[in-house]
């Protein structure tokens, strides 16, 4: 019996090797997408989908008159955008209308840029991603099925085929043999047995993704699922994935075995291929197969001057400006970060009470805002939420809990912009979407880039209220880094480097 965790090596001792890094391989990507018009539009279900991604435009609003915006603004002939839905903190339906109604102004703006040959009959090239959580966490069958419902209105047939991807690479989330890993301190552990898999809103039993999605539907048995696998991807290449997606029909989910880019890169081309022939698909993803399906190539993290803020007196980070740090994700890991930011680091601290929140008690968010407002003047601010868990009482659901607490911490940033901070990092999935809505009243933004290899965006608001444009606005997922993560990317905002 073993008696720890496998390491990754142990993991893919069996299957064929790693397929080189491919320059050309990308390069082909951008020729087919740019040589179709082909656009890229991914409906992220909370703002931190865009880790593996640069200069990329965001999008927060369903808004077509943005969508166009994004889209023109792209850096060459493959245009994409996020749009950012933050259906995660919804029910199931509501998150199902949501994905719908942006589905539908995404085609209708697609429709209106592009005038080549579609793969799908009566719309415009456009592939739909839906991105989500690479440890499995959100709505998947419910926002697939609300986009096949929309291309079927509007092309008259349903996609194909479904591509599940959900491999992070840069965080360690690997699908291997169909079962979906993530990398914990000693070793690789399937998801199934992590944290994540025991969330009260989206938890679940399994880390092979073809048990997961059946389990998921309740209307398919696993052996309904496909599988394009490793030695699919490494042996049998290009050729042989057209294969296992030209028997795809109806919808038919696949799940696509990856653990490292060029096997999502192999996948990306010979789905761009397939496409060219008339078939279409939908996509459920992690972050990383964003990056592979545009073509974009790495970039370093972002350093120095990248990290200064824009703004109207020149001010730059590390030269007394200060910054806000917002915490509101409970994952224990971002707890641990949390603890060791405080420890390692001089900051003011100000807690908002989640029961007094929950309970609608008066001025509780003022009174933080004046906190926050006071301190920036002279420190580093850490606005967090109380750690304990508060859940929902019976009628209610712990996601309108997690909403209530999000909008309060927006609120108080929102109130605390007149004291100008330097830089904002927002820690969680539906704390960063709400702090950037409703705090920073972003609408547009661009990703400048990552902060570590393929981890923690930064977005530049270029539509957003006045006090925040040019603001660095760091999207810090809950479940990402190490327990030195936060502290690391406050030293980053300040210095623009690491200490060696």
């Amino acid at each position: 019996m073993r008696d720890r965790p496998p390491t990754i090596i142990e993991l893919l001792a069996d299957h064929p090797p790693e397929l080189p890094d491919d320059p050309g391989l990308r390069a082909s990507i951008r020729r087919l997408r740019a040589m179709d018009g082909r656009l890229l539009a991914i409906l992220d279900d909370d703002p931190t989908g865009s880790q593996a991604v640069h200069d990329v435009q965001v999008v927060t609003i369903l808004d077509e008159a943005a969508y166009e915006d994004a889209f023109a603004a792209a850096a060459d002939g493959t245009a994409s955008c996020f749009v950012l839905t933050n259906s995660r903190s919804l029910p199931g339906g509501a998150a199902a209308a949501l994905t719908a109604d942006a589905a539908r102004g995404l085609l209708a703006t697609a429709a209106r840029r592009t005038s080549g040959e579609s793969s799908l009959p009566g719309c415009a090239p456009l592939d739909l991603i839906s991105r989500s959580d690479s440890t499995l966490r959100g709505h998947v069958i419910e926002e697939i099925t609300a986009l096949s419902g929309v291309l079927s209105e509007k092309a008259g047939a349903g996609p194909d085929g479904v591509l599940f991807v959900p491999a992070f690479i840069e965080a360690g989330r690997l699908t291997i043999g169909d079962v979906h890993w993530a990398r914990g301190e000693e070793g690789m552990v399937p998801v199934g047995e992590t944290e994540f898999a025991q969330d009260r809103v989206f938890g679940y039993a399994t880390s092979n993704l073809r048990e997961f999605l059946a389990a998921k539907s309740g209307a398919f048995t696993p052996d309904a699922v496909a599988s394009i696998s490793l030695a699919d991807i490494r042996s049998g290449g290009g050729s042989r994935i057209r294969e296992v997606l030209a028997a795809a029909r109806d919808g038919r989910w696949i799940v696509v075995n990856a653990a490292a880019y060029s096997d999502l890169e192999t996948v990306a081309h010979a789905v761009l291929l397939a496409e060219r022939s008339g078939q279409s698909f939908l996509f459920r993803t992690g972050p990383s197969f964003v990056r592979a399906l545009s073509g974009i190539e790495p970039r370093p993290p972002l350093r120095g001057h990248d990290l200064a803020p824009a703004r109207k007196r020149g001010e730059r980070a590390g030269n007394g400006a200060h910054g806000l740090i917002v915490v509101g994700s409970h994952v224990g890991q971002t707890t641990r970060q949390l603890d060791a930011l405080m420890a390692k680091r001089i900051l003011t601290p100000v807690e908002l009470e989640v029961a007094e929140v929950i309970n609608g008690a008066r001025d509780v968010v003022s009174t933080a805002a004046k906190r926050v407002t006071t301190a920036l003047r002279h420190s580093d601010v850490v606005l967090y939420t109380s750690r304990k868990v508060i859940l929902a009482d019976a009628g209610q659901d712990d996601l309108a809990v997690a909403r209530a607490v999000s909008a309060a911490l927006a609120a108080t940033v929102r109130l605390s912009l007149a004291s100008e901070p330097a830089w904002i990092i927002a820690k969680g999935g539906i704390t960063s979407h709400d702090v950037a809505v409703h705090g920073l009243g972003i609408r547009r933004a661009e990703v400048t880039g990552q902060l570590f290899p393929g981890l923690i965006s930064v977005f530049r608001p270029a539509d957003a209220t006045p006090a925040a444009i040019g603001m660095p606005y760091v999207v810090f997922p809950g479940n990402v880094g190490g327990v030195d993560a936060l502290a690391e990317v406050v030293a980053l905002l300040h210095d623009g480097d690491l200490d060696p």
